[in-house]
């Protein structure tokens, strides 16, 4: 197995690295020589979360160091050792269970990430030693591909490069890509995402991969790939404009879910499908008031172009219903009435299963990756009544939105079908120990560690 950068084979010349949680600090420091006790009390260390000390031996050279933790199976709790310790080889001397080794490697990763395509990361970061799990290694580079995904901007991120990437995918992993760009969206029966799309320069289009054996259970992934959003015609200002690069975070989240389903080998039929579009001012851009048609045949009159996450995951959605598959997830990064009812940390988690949105919230539990269920309260479908259409893709209230936003989306899921949706922010406002300001991952751990105790 091959090692990412941050981490090393297990070493006999490696430094000790304690980890300590404030209720055990007393007996710990017990256990050290009066020398490392009377240096911790010199600098008055205490333990808390996110805290960290090093110490050298008689000869001024670094001999070891110990972490303050509180929740020892949460990875974050670990993310602040990479900048916080001197550059060396690092190995774990307390002990720590399975999951809770699992959680530092995951920290120290998670810690270490830095986006570099723009501007060089010269930081020599320090080493984590050890016998390391490659599942944890997938889960980590899963984080990265979504993190990076989200950075880049827009100029480098269009459609055609998801395209790009579900294109590198496919062929690592054996699976089959279909295309359906432009006006072909249209021939095929994909009016929304060509309405939302139609206005930029580079083509909408639907992205299909296709993976695994036609014996097992079908698993469908529903991403929203809006790469840049302006708003369309319904022009966002300049503050909601600014980070708008990250509206592709849920076809971030589908595709490294994607990614790490196909790396672990889950036992799944797997289908993903990314409406990838930029909504953009044109000649052409769809317009307020107009009735636009859907895959699935109901009509939709357009409120506000500033929902148009919605029209393009319609669409998808319909698709993926007509392949009748066992479970069915899409992540979006919907609307700002998620994060105003739960703000930047929490996924507003939507489900028509409450065993799916149970196993969900258990894994994030259990993983230190939460998300919260939010209520498909139907009655709200009243907010989306269109006096000349069948259904309206937003309303001139403020209240429920995100609630609103999910009662449209399951309009286009069938009857029956189990079905998961995850209205996620996929970004970080400011720096924090390992997580870094801009794109993050929400909820995908704990998706896969559902998938896998469903299916493996």
């Amino acid at each position: 197995m091959s090692l990412p950068t941050g981490f090393t084979a297990a070493t006999q010349a490696a430094l000790a690295l304690h980890v300590v949680s404030k209720s055990d600090l007393a007996a710990w420091r017990e256990t050290q020589p009066a020398a490392v006790q009377a240096w911790l009390s010199a600098q008055r260390f205490d333990a808390s979360a996110g805290s960290a000390q090093s110490w050298a031996d008689g000869e001024g050279r670094i001999a070891g160091a110990v972490l303050g933790i509180d929740d020892p199976l949460d990875p974050f709790a670990y993310a602040h050792a990479p900048r916080a310790l001197p550059a060396g080889d690092w190995q774990l001397a307390s002990a720590l269970d399975g999951d809770a080794r699992k959680a530092l490697q995951l920290g120290w990763g998670l810690g270490l990430y830095r986006f570099s395509r723009y501007k060089a990361n010269t930081y020599t970061a320090p080493r984590l030693a050890g016998d390391f799990d490659a599942e944890t290694f997938d889960l980590l580079a899963a984080c990265a591909r979504v993190r990076d995904l989200v950075n880049t901007p827009t100029e480098h991120m269009g459609p055609e490069q998801l395209e790009d990437v579900a294109r590198e995918l496919a062929s690592a992993h054996g699976a089959t890509l279909e295309v359906i760009a432009g006006d072909d969206l249209l021939a095929q029966n994909y009016p929304a995402i060509h309405a939302v799309g139609r206005a930029s320069h580079r083509a909408p289009r639907l992205l299909e991969l296709s993976w695994g054996d036609a014996s097992h259970p079908h698993l469908a992934l529903c991403g929203k790939g809006v790469c840049f959003d302006t708003g369309g015609l319904d022009l966002k200002g300049a503050a909601g404009m600014r980070n708008m690069k990250k509206d592709m975070g849920g076809s971030a989240h589908a595709i490294a879910l994607a990614e790490l389903i196909m790396a672990r080998k889950l036992p799944v039929r797997l289908t993903l499908l990314v409406a990838a579009v930029e909504n953009s001012v044109g000649p052409n851009a769809f317009r307020p008031g107009e009735v636009i048609a859907t895959r699935k045949g109901v009509s939709v009159e357009i409120d506000n172009t500033d929902a148009e996450g919605r029209l393009v995951l319609c669409d998808a959605l319909t698709r993926a219903c007509e392949l009748a598959p066992d479970l069915l997830l899409d992540f979006a990064t919907l609307t700002g009435a998620a994060r105003i009812a739960l703000g930047p940390d929490l996924p507003a988690l939507y489900a028509n299963d409450d065993a799916l949105a149970n196993d969900w919230l258990d894994a994030g539990n259990r993983l230190r990756d939460p998300l919260w269920r939010m209520p498909l309260w139907r009655p709200y479908l009243r907010y989306l009544t269109s006096g000349i259409a069948d259904l309206a893709n937003s309303s001139n209230t403020t209240m429920a939105g995100s609630v609103t936003a999910a009662l449209y989306l399951e309009r286009f899921v069938v009857e029956g079908q189990r079905w998961a949706h995850v209205d996620v922010y996929s970004w970080n406002d400011s720096d924090r120990h390992g997580k870094p300001a801009g794109g993050e991952a929400q909820g995908l751990r704990a998706a896969y560690a559902m998938l896998k105790s469903r299916y493996a």
